[in-house]
Formats: C-alpha cells, structure tokens, sequence
C-alpha cells in the first residue's frame, strides 16, 4: 500500500506530518515518490491561520484528486478543524479528523498497531523538530487557533527527553522545540481544582493559571522544568533551541539555564510581539502592553550577552495609525532584532479582528510593510557585525557548489544566521548534519561568509 503526505503551515504541523509518515512505514506501507500517481492514500496535513491559508488547503487537495486518481484523500489539521463540514465537502474526500488527538483512532481504525510516540528524524531537515506541547487558549483577536487547538497537551518530560536521545543516536546535533503555544508548556499536568466543575471540558487560561497557582512552587512542571531535564547531563554534540514564546514567559528559571549551560541551550529567543504600540496591543486582545515587552528583552541581553532575540509584527491592524505604526518602527530599532517577520494585516473570517472597524487601506499595509521590513534588514545585519572575528558553532544542512564549483557548507548558527563556509581540501570531512566549527569573516547581507575552523565533523555520535 502507498501513501503520500501534503503538509502545510507551521513546525508544529511538520513534526505531525513526520509522525504520521512513521506511523504508515512502522506498519508496512511505502511512501510514494513525490510525483508518483499510483497512491492508495494521500493525507493533507491544513493549516487555517489565515484566509489564504484555507484556500492553499483547498487547492491541495484539488491537486491530489486531480493527480493521484486512485487515492483516498484524509483531510487533517486545523482547516479540518476550523471547517469541518467544508473539508469534508471537498472532491475526493473520504474522511476528516478534525482534532488531531482523533489521529490514534483513525490510526487504529485503519489497521496501523504499531504507533510510535515521537519521532526519529524530519524527512530531509538536518535540525530536528520536536513537539511538546499543543494547543493555545490566550485568545488574540486576530488568531483562530485556540479555536482549531483548543485543548492543551503537553507530552511528559521522559518521552521527550527520550525522542531526545534517539535524534542525537541518528546524528542530528540541533532540536528546536515547538508548540502551539510553547509557553503554555506543563499547564495541563497540574491537577483539578476542588470545587471546578467536571464538566468542564475546554478550560480558560486563567483557569489554567489558577490551577498552577494553587500548586506550591516545587511541584510546577513548566519549560524550565523540561530544559533542564534535555540539558542535565548534556546529550554529546546537542545543542537546544526554542521556538516562539510570549517575552513575559521567558522565566528567571529559564534564563538561569541558558547562563549556565551555553553549550546546549541556544542564546537565541523568538518573542513574539504583533506591535510596539499599546493601543494596538489592546484592540489585539494581546495580554500584555510594550512595557514588560522591552523590560524582559532587554533583562534577557544583560543575562545572556549577546543573546539573538526575533520577533513578529503585524502592521495595518485595524485602526492602526501613522503615529502607532511609527511607535512598532522605534521599538524595532531599539531592540535591534537579529530577525523580524513582517506580516500585513489580513482579515481571518471567525475572529474578532475580522468584526472590528477602521480598516487600514492596503496600499498603506503594504507602504508600511516595506519600511518595516527595511528596518528590520539594517537591525538584522548590525546585530551580526557585533559577530565578525567570532567563531561559531555551525550545524550543517547541506554541501553545495558555487558559481565557480567550488564545495560549500551552509548551515545554521547558534544564533540562527545563515553561515556559508568554504571547504577546499576539506570537503571530504564534512557532511550534512555535522556541526562544525568556524571564524564568522564577512558578511554578504546578512549571510556569513566564514572560514572552517579545528577539527570538522563530530565524534561522540555517528553521522546520520
């Protein structure tokens, strides 16, 4: 039996996308080749983040009933979710599973016994994803999420450090964890409150909170909880990154880590913050103001020097002023962001912010977009001079040839630079997946050009 996955979205959805593909060839099945007809099986992993989302949903599926005449098309993720009775509508369509605890079942159903709980690789990535935790209940007005991943799930700390494990054993050296919201990590692990009503089957933030609250500090299981236990000892030639966390999240605890342990915890923090001006924070249903923003990045510089610290930004929000735009611009420059992804403003029908009045015109979202993004080009490359001189360590993920067929390493810094590194004689020591060592030379925009240095490649693992 052949079966092919379409995946789209977020990291989250690939690690799931991987770990459906495992589930297939743990109990039989071949993967078809990409451009392969001859499918029993195509399973279309959604994303709904976006209006435009769903209709790249849409045209996947199309595609797959068009190209593999033979399959039986499952629709999964969050547009399954998000609309169900419109999924399953589509062409072709035998079955969705619209909330992705369901996939066990379906699984199950299907005559798959052999279901493995994480992951060993990430098809053709060299740095690994690892899921942790799922779902979100902060409740932006612009996101639909917590709708389609209402439930929190957050997977024990010993099945992770597990999966952990088994990676560095296949040769990978990076894992960056991801979640729905990875802050929310350990919120699900504490108990009931005595008089909350079981009934209760989706529970509010604040409930969460409550919960945890109740707990005495020492029996909190939270993220610090779960780097220290994937740092403690420190798996050989592994280093850690995290992937989005809200800035107020980024614990004492957690940076208590990063400080003493830099040879496996990247000094690298996405924080997402939507917009520098308050205002706007507040018609985003977002939980906290600038302030306590810019306070935690700037405790994060003084605690990790040099610390990498991206973000996201929306502009063109409902509402959203000359004067506001230019308070997100001065944020920017103040934090001097190693990266920051621009986004316009698109409606997304079923949330809040698709309701709300003062539409920005989108030829200002785009003028605003661009001197956003040009801010953010000047930022990221001034905060890699600092870099210049440096040696880094550089996990690579492919050898490639330039203009002229000379061998190169790219690779990913621990900053999350993209670093080139030429290999002359040397090509024969590296391979992808290695981490490597090298002096930080130039810069061609905001690419390091670098030079190979000590010894290539790893020893405490085999290669991948």
């Amino acid at each position: 039996m052949f079966f092919k996955i379409a995946t789209l979205g977020c990291k989250v959805n690939q690690c799931e996308s991987q770990w459906i593909r495992e589930v297939f060839l743990a109990n039989g099945w071949v993967e078809a080749e990409e451009e392969s007809s001859d499918v029993d099986l195509a399973i279309v992993n959604t994303c709904s983040v976006t209006a435009e989302s769903d209709a790249k949903s849409r045209k996947v599926v199309a595609h797959l009933g068009k190209t593999c005449p033979g399959a039986e098309i499952v629709v999964v993720g969050c547009y399954a979710a998000s609309r169900p009775e419109e999924a399953q509508g589509l062409p072709r369509v035998s079955e969705t599973v619209p909330d992705k605890r369901l996939l066990v079942d379906f699984f199950k159903r299907r005559g798959l016994v052999n279901i493995p709980t994480g992951v060993r690789g990430l098809a053709d990535r060299k740095r690994a994803y690892v899921k942790v935790q799922d779902g979100c209940r902060v409740g932006c007005a612009y996101c639909v999420i917590p709708k389609t991943r209402p439930y929190l799930q957050s997977r024990p700390i010993a099945d992770i450090v597990a999966q952990a494990n088994d990676l560095a054993a296949n040769g990978y050296r990076e894992i960056v964890l991801v979640g729905i919201h990875l802050g929310h990590y350990g919120l699900d692990f504490c108990p009931a409150l005595p008089n909350e009503p079981a009934e209760k089957r989706v529970l509010t933030l604040d409930d969460y909170l409550a919960r945890r609250d109740a707990l005495p500090e020492e029996k909190r299981v939270g993220l610090a909880n779960l780097l220290d236990a994937l740092t403690r000892p420190k798996i050989p030639n592994m280093r850690f990154r995290l992937g989005s966390l809200e800035a107020v999240e980024v614990s004492n605890a957690i940076l208590d880590l990063f400080a003493e342990r830099p040879e496996a915890l990247c000094p690298h923090f996405h924080l997402s913050m939507q917009s520098g001006d308050d205002l706007v924070l507040a018609r985003m249903g977002r939980r906290w103001s600038s302030a306590p923003y810019i306070a935690k990045c700037e405790e994060i510089r003084s605690r990790i020097p040099d610390a990498a610290l991206s973000t996201d930004v929306i502009v063109g929000f409902p509402g959203e002023t000359s004067a506001n735009f230019e308070r997100t611009c001065q944020v920017v420059r103040k934090l001097n962001f190693s990266r920051t992804h621009v986004f316009r403003f698109s409606a997304r029908p079923g949330t809040v912010a698709a309701t709300l009045p003062n539409p920005v015109p989108e030829q200002v979202k785009k003028e605003r977009a661009r001197i956003l993004i040009e801010i953010a080009r000047e930022e990221r490359e001034k905060f890699a001079r600092r870099f210049l001189g440096r040696e880094a360590r550089i996990v690579v993920e492919e050898i490639a040839r330039d203009e002229s067929g000379n061998y190169f390493a790219r690779g990913t810094t621990d900053r999350y630079y993209e670093a080139r590194v030429p290999l002359g004689a040397r090509v024969a020591e590296v391979e992808p997946g290695d981490a490597i060592i090298a002096r930080l030379e130039s810069l061609d925009g905001d690419v390091f050009l670098a030079e190979l240095a000590g010894r290539a490649g790893t020893t405490d693992c085999p290669r991948k």
